[in-house]
């Protein structure tokens, strides 16, 4: 799986690099990258369009200047702003500024504004280091370039962003400048993957520059990673529905019926062989909208045969669901999707608690960001500045694999490893998704495979899903969680067939 790393990481390879280099070596590589990006951006604009290098105070400035200084040599109309006239008190970048004089790079005193519209701005004002939030000249200049929705390029993070979280630097007070395109440097970041940097980042593009890294922090599963999770869902033609296991869903009580349906036909269309529902009053789906879901009273599921218990959709918090969620974590040991109401009664209940973290099979939980905050007794904003932190220390409280909802979905494992699923779509934004999701994964542990592993592809294909829905810009808005589970579907035949040759 391609790899992500932290800040530390980063920095200890570009110092190992540098250290068997000439000097200026890996920015050269870096400004040659960016130009080479930019140059194809340009492209794209009017004839008589501009390039402005936002030049800061690190070396993400000198990245920026070699890249002026480049495209201008190409005979592209490069120019510098400078949020410090005087230089930079980094050697490198000293030096790119000295280059950039000596090549009769121009510079201009203050933001284009006139010319927003027919401008290419490089963004290298903050890098990685960034530890403080941005103020100053360099803050309304960003706001000022949001506001006019300006085309621009990072230089290896947008700056304002967290590489290692994806947070805005200050939170709530802080500034962050939207890129169109992300050019980031030696490896992969986390931070450009989830959170507000996944917005801001726009397209990625990662460049090694020559420097191997060898030890990583986490992994993204993009799509080829799912087609090979997807890989055991290939079917023989003597299969039958026995061999796709059955699927329990606990949940749909009165008022709340939609959410465990909505489960079971995740479930269904991610391809089990049979899906039961128990609600807890023993209400039954009418079986001419859904002939396929078979019904029994939710205490009555307890002695069943199922390879995945799907628990907590519109479940409730009553004394009854508490209840019954005991009697499910205490009385089987099967695998288990512990979702919305079931978390909620978990993180307020030590027993429940504590039955969970004596499972000998991991669950799989799916908090979305409140939910989470509730089973760490935390605030959602801190969930949210630090979601791959957050979503560890769940899987590590609860001995559970976690998959942790939002842009930039996280999945934990109770071992410390992690991963970000690269797919999604605000067109997910919306009640019921979540409940198609626990379904989906149920699903595809029924099929055989692991937690971990089912969780990751059940994120990946839920946020392909929504990603199709709204590729055509029409389903952004509006779109019906139970049009999701056959789009799910969609994908996941999509995943197996590319990977088997079946498709024609």
């Amino acid at each position: 799986m391609p790899s992500l790393y932290l800040t530390d990481q980063i920095r200890r390879a570009e110092a190992q690099a540098q250290a068997g280099l000439a000097p200026l070596a890996l920015m050269r590589r870096a400004a040659m990258a960016l130009s080479d990006v930019c140059a194809t951006e340009v492209r794209k604009l009017p004839p008589d369009c501009s390039i402005v290098a936002l030049v800061g105070p690190g070396n993400n400035g000198g990245d920026a200047l070699l890249a002026a200084v480049s495209l201008r040599e190409r005979g592209f109309n490069a120019q510098a702003l400078l949020l410090r006239p005087e230089g930079s008190a980094q050697p490198d970048a000293r030096e790119a500024l000295a280059i950039s004089r000596a090549g009769s790079l121009p510079c201009i005193d203050e933001l284009p504004i006139s010319s927003v519209t027919r401008t290419l701005f490089i963004d290298g004002l903050f890098g990685i280091g960034l530890s403080r939030p941005i103020e100053g000249h360099a803050a309304d200049w960003i706001n000022a370039l949001n506001g006019y929705g300006a085309r621009v390029i990072a230089v290896d993070v947008p700056s304002g962003i967290n590489a290692d979280t994806g947070e805005v630097v200050g939170g709530s007070h802080g500034v962050v400048l939207r890129a169109g395109h992300t050019v980031t440097f030696l490896g992969d970041k986390p931070g450009l993957r989830t959170g507000p940097g996944r917005t801001h980042a726009g397209r990625l593009t990662v460049e090694s520059l020559g420097v191997t890294l060898t030890s990583r922090s986490g992994t993204l599963v993009g799509e080829q990673e799912a087609k090979s999770l997807a890989l055991p869902l290939a079917r023989r033609p003597d299969s039958h529905k026995g061999s796709f296991g059955h699927v329990a869903v606990v949940g749909g009580a009165n008022g709340m019926r939609g959410a465990a349906v909505l489960a079971a036909l995740g479930a269904q269309r991610s391809g089990a062989g049979k899906v039961s529902l128990g609600a807890p009053d023993a209400w039954r789906p009418d079986s001419s909208l859904h002939p396929q879901l078979m019904a029994l009273p939710a205490k009555a599921m307890v002695e069943g045969a199922y390879q995945c218990w799907v628990i907590g959709c519109g479940l409730g918090q009553t004394s009854g669901a508490r209840s019954l969620l005991k009697l499910l974590l205490t009385e089987t040991e099967h695998h288990r999707v512990l979702d919305a109401d079931a978390l909620n009664l978990i993180a307020s209940d030590r027993a429940l608690a504590a039955a969970l973290q004596r499972a000998v099979i991991p669950a799989v939980l799916t908090p979305h960001p409140l939910e989470a905050a509730r089973l760490l007794g935390m605030s959602t904003q801190a969930i949210q500045s630090d979601r791959i932190g957050a979503a560890c220390r769940i899987a590590s409280l609860y001995r559970s694999v976690v998959l942790l909802k939002g842009a930039g979905t996280v999945c934990a494992h109770p071992g410390g490893d992690w991963a970000i699923i690269d797919a999604g779509s605000p067109s997910l934004a919306t009640a019921g998704t979540g409940d198609v999701l626990a379904g989906v994964i149920g699903g595809l542990i029924a099929q055989g495979l692991n937690p971990a592993s089912a969780a990751c592809l059940g994120a990946y294909a839920h946020g392909r899903a929504g990603e199709l829905a709204g590729a055509d810009g029409k389903r952004v808005v509006g779109m019906a969680s139970a049009d999701l589970p056959e789009s799910v579907a969609m994908v996941i035949n999509q995943l197996i067939e590319s990977d088997t040759g079946l498709s024609s």
